[in-house]
């Protein structure tokens, strides 16, 4: 076929190795590629499975969501992993399985996360007023698309994360634990 390059027996080695070069480069940039997201959750599918992998939750969400729950609030989750890797590392996760909590997961399929017509989708998919969503975020420019399509927006502030600008704390709710949102939910 005209479409596949063939490598050659002596060079696969060194065709493997540029393979794995440009993964790793696509993973240390933070690439947000469907298909590299698609490949790491057929990788991390062995190790969750073999229990060497275990999705990381801070330990205060947990709780929150039982709450939720409780009120019969819809939880989903979008994220620029694949379907298929959300549904591993809630499954597997250092709180236990937490499939339960979730309506649904989103991925990159239905757009960017920095995308205003992303939001606007998932708004439609879950046939909900944008105003009646609140968006959950550690990331600027994906608060900034969501706030833009008419979402609620709350900018998550963790250890580790990359600090908040003054003008981002100008434009959106800073929350630093979950819990934060139970203290909101009750006005």
């Amino acid at each position: 076929m005209e479409s596949i390059v063939e490598i050659p027996e002596n060079a696969f080695e060194e065709t493997l190795q540029c393979v794995l070069n440009n993964i790793y480069k696509m993973m240390d940039r933070d690439r947000k590629v469907k298909a590299l997201k698609t490949l790491q959750g057929y990788v991390w599918i062995g190790g969750y499975k073999e229990g060497v992998l275990k999705g990381h939750v801070y330990q205060d969400v947990k709780p929150v969501l039982d709450r939720l729950l409780e009120e019969k609030r819809k939880i989903y989750v979008y994220s620029s992993g694949s379907v298929g890797a959300q549904k591993l590392l809630f499954e597997y996760s250092t709180e236990g399985d937490m499939l339960k909590y979730f309506s649904g997961h989103f991925d990159t399929s239905v757009g960017m996360k920095t995308e205003v017509q992303s939001y606007q989708q998932i708004a439609q998919a879950i046939s909900t007023l944008p105003e009646r969503i609140l968006f959950l975020t550690d990331i600027p420019a994906e608060a900034d698309a969501a706030s833009s399509a008419g979402f609620q927006v709350r900018l998550v502030s963790r250890p580790g994360n990359n600090p908040v600008s003054k003008e981002d704390k100008e434009r959106h709710n800073i929350i630093h634990s979950f819990e934060e949102l139970l203290v909101a939910n009750t006005d």
